[in-house]
């Protein structure tokens, strides 16, 4: 359940724009609820959106221009969050298939032979690789959110078990991190079934789960934050196009959903998701370099709102010279080190998202003049 601090802050924010149709339409995503749009995963695309100015947050903007102030700890000006979704962890077949497919254009020998060894051992996997990408954010100070999936079974194949996978989730919990929860693909809309799977697997790592993203982000407004609500997190952070990076509601900070067809607000934080590892490079066709500059427009942007962005690296993506498919290559970790640099360098508070929602559960976060 949000706090009373978060319902008061929101409350301003409807209260700001509930009488500015257009600021208010873009707020509730309004064309969502009855788009006939979607693609094969059932999903609002930015393709089929009718928004285009979506690298600029006009909800937050109208919101600094009326004089709104917003904090952060350690009177941080602005904040990024730090994002995984753990798709993979064991090596699979289809791994080794990808590989084999790119393998005329890369002639990755490398990666080949790490990929069966990881095949052979499951000890052996390049996607159990935690302890590099938390030593990367350590060296900024940073921690970050993993959201792991709790069901092996999934559209693309045998994914993983947790119960295989308690030393990962220990050393997680360990370096001081967030453990989120991952939907399943086939019951991201099955709220029982997702109250089941937070119950086990907050058996497994012995602490309540507050956070949660849905796989490939399959997502309806406003059915999925009410389903999500009603099994009990306290965030959610889907909410963004997989086609397009940006802000797709307008807003560059974390927002309480409304309801158009109720008319009331729903009982979770969203912290939405502005920027994937995915998205910016397979669907938009950015090398790591055209990506830095969009990516870095959008830091700009955020910091120049004091707002808070929220990015997604795949551990996978990590993985180099084991990526999927090879796809990722060692310039995208980079480019991940690159982000965190320039966060630190420009008063950024660099986090998870746990951690957030613990500091705006108890403080003012917005203030008006």
């Amino acid at each position: 359940m949000v706090s009373s601090v978060m319902k008061e802050n929101s409350d301003q924010l409807y209260h700001e724009i509930k009488n500015k149709e257009w600021l208010w339409k873009l707020f509730t995503d309004s064309e969502a609820y009855t788009t006939v749009h979607l693609d094969e995963h059932q999903r609002l695309t930015y393709a089929h959106s009718q928004k285009k100015d979506i690298l600029h947050p006009s909800v937050s903007e109208y919101m600094i221009s009326q004089g709104y102030q917003f904090h952060y700890p350690n009177e941080k000006s602005w904040a990024l969050l730090l994002t995984h979704d753990i798709d993979d962890i064991e090596v699979q077949n289809r791994h080794i298939y990808l590989s084999f497919l790119y393998f005329p254009t890369n002639g990755d020998l490398k990666g080949m032979y790490h990929l069966i060894k990881g095949r052979i051992n499951r000890r052996y996997s390049p996607y159990n690789n935690f302890k590099p990408i938390i030593e990367i954010e350590q060296q900024y100070n940073a921690t970050s959110t993993f959201y792991f999936l709790s069901s092996p079974k999934d559209i693309f194949g045998y994914k993983y078990s947790l119960n295989e996978n308690m030393e990962i989730l220990g050393y997680i919990k360990d370096q001081g991190c967030e453990i989120g929860y991952h939907t399943g693909y086939h019951h991201y809309d099955d709220c029982e079934k997702i109250k089941m799977e937070k119950a086990h697997m907050e058996k497994i790592i012995g602490e309540r789960l507050v956070g949660v993203r849905n796989h490939v982000l399959r997502f309806q407004t406003p059915r999925s934050w009410e389903i999500l609500a009603n099994a009990g997190f306290e965030y959610d952070s889907t909410y963004g196009y997989i086609d397009m990076i940006g802000f797709r509601n307008g807003l560059c900070h974390p927002f309480i959903p409304y309801n158009i067809d109720t008319n009331h607000p729903i009982d979770i934080l969203e912290i939405p998701l502005n920027i994937q590892d995915w998205t910016i490079s397979f669907i938009m066709k950015n090398n790591p370099s055209e990506a830095w500059n969009l990516i870095k427009q959008l830091l700009e942007t955020v910091k120049k709102n004091h707002g808070v962005i929220n990015i997604l690296w795949h551990n996978w993506t990590f993985s180099f010279p084991t990526s999927i498919g090879t796809m990722f290559e060692k310039e995208w970790t980079r480019l991940y080190e690159k982000i965190l640099k320039y966060a630190t360098e420009n008063d950024a508070w660099v986090s998870n998202c746990k951690d957030f929602i613990n500091y705006y559960r108890k403080n003012k976060y917005m203030t008006h003049p």
